[in-house]
């Protein structure tokens, strides 16, 4: 699970099914060629599962799997921890996440 790039991932994909051009969107600094690799490793791992849809263009989605949920808490608990660390560093974490979306506007 190491990586900068894995929990973002997992992060996205608590929210449901996507498809890989979804989690581009959603993750602007990631290469194609990085996301592939992760998503392969992730779901090397069983953490993901990829479903191929038989049409034309091929589809293909990713989501959690009931082992990548197992994730969860985990994941939450670095959230609650980022952010008080935001307060810790910066004072105000609501100032620092205005800057940050301003930012990527």
């Amino acid at each position: 699970m190491g990586g900068k790039w894995k929990p973002l991932i997992i992060y996205h994909l608590m929210a449901g099914r996507k498809r890989t051009s979804e989690l581009r969107r959603l993750i602007p600094d990631i290469t194609q060629k990085v996301l592939t690799t992760q998503l392969r490793g992730l779901e090397k791992d069983e953490i993901v599962q990829r479903k191929v849809y038989s049409e034309v263009p091929p589809k293909v989605e990713y989501e959690l799997t009931s082992y990548g949920w197992g994730l969860k808490p985990a994941l939450d608990f670095l959230c609650y921890w980022g952010e008080e660390h935001l307060e810790k560093v910066h004072g105000d974490k609501f100032k620092v996440l205005e800057d940050f979306d301003s930012q990527e506007s």
